[in-house]
């Protein structure tokens, strides 16, 4: 069974207010898959959350358990993604499957050429 995401107060909001802004953009998909996540979503009261769980800024490393291969990655805001630095926007399909977990969690990435399962191994939030 998949885990229950969990968002801050702040995080959530924020989210919601970029799904909104992205209604008609060439990320309306992966924005009505985050908004899928958010309604299942567990919201903590206040901006405290367990430093395991993945959030905005997050620096998290994970393992495709398949392929046994490992890869660092950043969640940051659309304006602020560089693929080539590792900074992955929240909107992309990779940031939308795994936001809102924690550290061990299993979750399913849907690629074109099938489902991927992904281990999250370690979260950073400075």
């Amino acid at each position: 069974m998949k885990p229950t995401p969990t968002f801050s107060s702040g995080d959530y909001k924020l989210l919601r207010e970029l799904i909104l802004k992205s209604k008609n953009s060439t990320n309306s998909r992966e924005a009505g898959q985050l908004s899928q996540e958010l309604d299942r979503a567990v919201v903590s009261k206040g901006d405290f959350l367990d430093p395991s769980i993945i959030r905005i800024n997050s620096h998290v490393t994970i393992e495709d358990v398949k392929a046994g291969k490992q890869m660092e990655i950043q969640i940051v805001l659309p304006s602020a993604a560089v693929v080539k630095e590792g900074k992955i926007s929240i909107l992309a399909p990779l940031s939308v499957a795994i936001i809102g977990f924690k550290e061990n969690d299993q979750v399913d990435w849907e690629l074109p050429a099938g489902i991927k399962t992904l281990r999250i191994v370690a979260v950073s939030n400075l």
